[in-house]
């Protein structure tokens, strides 16, 4: 990877962080956060990514809930994991790989990978953290997506 790649992947880390970060705070589904923001608003995050990183998570959710209208809702997978339940920066982690791979087997829109990813079948497996998708490699989770079921 070149240094402008390990940049993108770093920002995008961070743009996964966030959605799950805002996503916890507000109780939505991150799809709400993510189709909310729309692309227009994921594009701007990812882009100064560099910028935001140093801000508040929780400033930066607040002002996102507020220029988005993200009302608090009622989900709540935190609450429901039974054991360790991992952080928004480990579950930005899982997504940002996720996203990536999805990226690079298309069309190298990042942006458009990450929207579909969120408005997938794979995120409902994915935030259950009493099971063990969020745990698994990245190919794993890459091949169940494209073959639409967990295999």
């Amino acid at each position: 990877m070149n240094g402008r790649e390990d940049s993108k992947l770093n920002d995008l880390f961070f743009l996964c962080s966030l959605i799950e970060y805002v996503g916890r705070k507000t109780k939505n589904e991150r799809k709400v956060v993510v189709n909310a923001m729309g692309r227009e608003g994921l594009a701007r995050y990812y882009d100064l990514a560099e910028v935001y990183h140093c801000e508040n998570m929780d400033k930066l959710t607040s002002e996102i809930a507020d220029k988005y209208r993200i009302a608090p809702g009622t989900y709540d997978n935190v609450a429901a994991g039974k054991d360790r339940v991992p952080t928004h920066w480990d579950i930005g982690k899982v997504m940002y790989r996720l996203v990536w791979e999805v990226a690079n087997h298309s069309d190298g829109d990042v942006i458009g990978a990450l929207i579909r990813v969120y408005n997938s079948w794979i995120i409902p497996k994915i935030d259950d953290y009493n099971c063990s998708m969020y745990y698994e490699n990245t190919s794993y989770q890459y091949a169940s997506f494209q073959a639409g079921r967990a295999l």
